[in-house]
């Protein structure tokens, strides 16, 4: 499935958790304070659970206190897709993995360092590859 946007959605739910599935395919949003990386700090990569692509590196990470793990900036920009989203009322920009079209959460330009970006990102929608 990895580098492939044309999975089926059954392949989806054969690979994916039930939340996985929610959140990635169906752009749900995990509870707050509730994913396993809200306060992970070790250091390397951070993954799209459905395919392995890069996306942010623990370097960018930052606490926000929103309750979902925050980054100033992704590890390669070529790796993520910004898509206006105008969904619950409101004007958002929505991250998405560009190699597998997952959703991944918001991006925000309330950032506190010199990026002033804050991607706000579900749990659920990532991996970690610790560095050795």
């Amino acid at each position: 499935m990895e580098n492939d946007k044309k999975t089926s959605e059954g392949e989806w739910k054969e690979k994916l958790t039930p939340e996985q599935y929610d959140v990635c395919r169906l752009k749900d949003t995990e509870r707050a304070f509730t994913g396993k990386f809200v306060n992970h700090h070790e250091n390397g990569m951070y993954t799209c659970v459905a395919c392995g692509n890069e996306l942010f590196s623990s370097d960018a990470k930052f606490d926000s206190g929103t309750g979902w793990p925050s980054f100033d900036d992704a590890a390669n920009q070529k790796n993520i897709e910004l898509h206006e989203d105008t969904s619950h009322g409101m004007t958002r920009t929505e991250v998405l993995c560009k190699n597998c079209g997952a959703h991944l959460g918001h991006l925000f330009n309330d950032g506190p360092t010199e990026t002033g970006m804050r991607y706000c990102i579900n749990s659920v929608a990532l991996d970690f590859r610790k560095n050795d």
